[in-house]
């Protein structure tokens, strides 16, 4: 990384071949392990598919309603101030909303017993279209974290 903040150009990747879409792209690439690319474009699109059955619609816009709902919009950062380290509530970017929306959907679905993982994957994402789950639970629990600490945005810059 370059010492110049303004040089960093943000890359995206390539759309997926099946969507065309950017999001799909990203979150194939959050669920790859060890470089397996084909086994984690499977993984996704029979997840997606399973996922589109039971909410009756696009898998792609499935996949988009299951992050926006899991996205975060406040959260806490540790401030250090005089000798006190207090949790500062500040709002999340959006990019990186959609990272953690899209970091927790997949270690909640590794952590579902049983099945394969397209159908953890699937079940994680219906319940997180649905506002339940182990993501969104994570989520608001975040947000009680920072609406709790309310009294030390003053300490925010």
């Amino acid at each position: 990384m370059p010492r110049d903040p303004r040089r960093v150009v943000k890359r995206t990747p390539t759309p997926d071949a099946k969507y065309a879409s950017i999001t799909v792209a990203k979150f194939i690439n959050r669920i790859m392990l060890r470089g397996q690319k084909a086994t984690a474009e499977g993984i996704v699109y029979n997840a997606l598919q399973l996922t589109a059955e039971q909410v009756d619609s696009e898998p792609a816009e499935a996949l988009e309603r299951a992050i926006k709902n899991a996205t975060p919009l406040l959260m806490v950062k540790s401030r250090r101030v005089g000798g006190a380290t207090y949790q500062v509530p500040v709002e999340v970017p959006e990019e990186r909303g959609r990272a953690l929306a899209m970091r927790w959907l997949i270690a909640s679905a590794r952590a579902r017993g049983g099945k394969s993982m397209a159908e953890r994957l699937a079940s994680e994402l219906v319940d997180a279209i649905q506002g339940r789950g182990v993501t969104i639970k994570k989520r608001e629990d975040l947000h009680r974290m920072a609406e709790a600490n309310k009294a030390f945005a003053h300490y925010r810059w």
